[in-house]
């Protein structure tokens, strides 16, 4: 899942006497995730009172999370020259700095903002930390660090101890995050985020059912608190995936309470984008092609939306209109491209490079997608994981020159977690594409490459026997001899060691290693040759191959 970034409210306790009964709506908001109420009600106060540089700051920090950076430091920069917390503008500014890596340039900024703090401010040690936890490449270590310090001020504090949950959770140390939101909770039991987060603990730990019982809690004690619901989505997503039995049940369980959570937060395009981006997870292409289409009625310019109409148009067979977005998006303006914007710019190819009745295949148009998938790889090596799925419907299709084409690039990522079946599919595709062919039109290249995919296979996994098959079947094209009887004879003991039963189901393979590996030995060993030309017809007296090859042995 995307990391969800939280900006916090602390500086809105009750320390902050001025502001706090203007900003505590906003404050709700803000944690209730409900962005686009929370703008405009920032707006309305620094309207009202432009000398508010808090109200900016908390603005800018709406515009980060939205991904407006332009916005965002406009905002930071008008809060800098405000009467009453300016300086808190200083920390926005120094995130921006972190997100573009220039680290010293932060920590000027972040020295800023901490000049002159008093013993028992505590508010600008949590936002320096959470502009590291929040950055493009978060420093939790550096946050944990500084909120270490806002915690010998105030050890108590709710909101300290909720930001240190935040930081040790980003920091895989489970045990002190829980102790973290623990304190928050009991420090202030109206502080549900922190409740929250206890199940979002037990989520990371794959204890689902536990997740939900939290979950759960949390809506007894407030069931219009919408980020709950977007947990809850998170997690049933989850358990689908590590559990497919229960996939079906448990993704609508997921898709419904992402819904939810949109209801009780906003329909803004960022909102949009994240539920297009959870639909993307959870396969629901129908939907968001339909999310996609909302989406560019309110922002027609936006090129994220793009993104959501090619890869919704993809799944959904529209090849024309994915093309067509997804090449804007990946060739225009200064877009962020990700690896699965090449890798769905090179299956739209693909796709369309196969002809409608699935007979014949474009093979400008399928060399064109294959660089484009190398693309995403070179980005995203574990992109490969999606090739299976894509090689083994063009498989089933009996394409197999598109289907080795998915599988040769899937076998360069020795990490994906196909690696082995991908290798068994490459190497039955290139045999299965020669084995009609003749010594001069062979692909040898192919089928050595085949060869070694085998090598693979038989090195993960010794005792799968098809793979000594198909190796020798390989060899057999490429007159590699010696190696095809090798591995015919190995195919047939890994065969026999797994007892009569796994015998008798593979008859004809066996009279097909006897009677190849009697071929070999033909010219070299007769008596060994005879002995295996016996043994096909001990399984099948008529075998005509066998009975003439005796004949002419004598």
């Amino acid at each position: 899942m995307n990391k969800f970034k939280i900006f916090g409210i602390a500086f809105l306790t009750a320390s902050a006497v001025g502001q706090a009964q203007d900003l505590d709506a906003t404050k709700k908001a803000l944690d209730a995730e409900q962005y686009e109420k929370a703008k405009v009600m920032l707006k309305s106060i620094i309207q009202a009172k432009p000398s508010s540089g808090k109200a900016l700051f908390l603005l800018g920090n709406i515009y980060l999370y939205q991904n407006s950076q332009d916005s965002a430091k406009a905002v930071f920069e008008k809060g800098l020259n405000a009467a009453d917390g300016g300086k808190f503008n200083n920390i926005g500014l120094g995130q921006l700095d972190l997100d573009n890596n220039n680290l010293s340039s932060a920590q000027s900024k972040f020295d800023l903002a901490l000049k002159d703090v008093k013993r028992k401010d505590i508010e600008e040690y949590i936002y320096v930390a959470r502009a590291y936890m929040n950055a493009e490449k978060p420093d939790f270590k550096k946050a944990i660090s500084i909120l270490n310090k806002a915690k010998e001020a105030n050890p108590t504090d709710a909101q300290v101890q909720l930001a240190l949950g935040d930081a040790y959770y980003g920091d895989h140390n489970q045990n002190d995050s829980y102790s973290s939101y623990r304190n928050a909770y009991q420090a202030d039991n109206s502080l549900i985020r922190a409740k929250m987060q206890l199940g979002v603990l037990l989520k990371g730990a794959k204890a689902y059912t536990e997740a939900v019982k939290a979950y759960d809690e949390v809506i007894a004690s407030n069931a219009n608190y919408g980020p709950v619901y977007r947990e809850l989505a998170e997690t049933y997503y989850l358990w689908a995936n590590n559990q497919p039995k229960t996939y079906t049940e448990n993704i609508q369980k997921a898709l419904a309470f992402y819904e939810k959570y949109l209801t009780l937060t906003d329909y803004s395009l960022t909102s949009r984008m994240r539920h297009a981006d959870f639909l993307i997870l959870a396969k629901d292409y129908k939907a968001l092609e339909i999310e996609a289409d909302k989406m560019k009625q309110l922002d027609k310019v936006n090129p994220r939306i793009l993104r959501y109409l090619g890869y919704a148009a993809y799944q959904n067979g529209n090849n024309e209109v994915a093309l067509s977005a997804l090449t804007d998006f990946t060739t225009k303006g200064q877009n962020k491209i990700i690896a699965r914007d090449y890798l769905y710019l090179g299956l739209t190819k693909i796709q369309k490079s196969v002809s409608a009745d699935a007979k014949t295949v474009d093979q400008t148009g399928l060399t064109s997608g294959v660089a484009d998938i190398k693309k995403a790889l070179e980005i995203e090596p574990l992109m490969a994981n999606e090739l299976n799925e894509v090689g083994k419907k063009y498989f089933g299709l009996k394409l197999y020159d598109v289907s080795a084409r998915i599988f040769e690039m899937a076998i360069t990522v020795p990490a994906s977690k196909n690696f082995i079946e991908d290798n068994v599919y490459y190497g039955l595709c290139v045999y299965t594409i020669n084995k009609t062919k003749d010594e001069k039109t062979i692909d040898k290249i192919a089928l050595n490459n085949g060869d070694k995919a085998m090598d693979n296979v038989i090195l993960a996994s010794p005792t799968y026997q098809e793979a000594y098959l198909y190796k020798a079947r390989i060899n057999n094209s490429l007159k590699n001899d010696e190696v095809m009887a090798k591995n015919y004879q190995l195919f047939i003991d890994v065969v026999t060691a797994k007892g009569d039963e796994e015998v008798t189901k593979n008859k004809t393979k066996f009279i097909e290693s006897y009677n190849n590996m009697a071929s070999y030995y033909a010219n070299s060993d007769k008596l060994k040759a005879k002995e295996l030309l016996n043994k096909t017809l001990a399984l099948d007296p008529a075998n005509v191959y066998a009975i003439d090859s005796i004949k002419l042995l004598k």
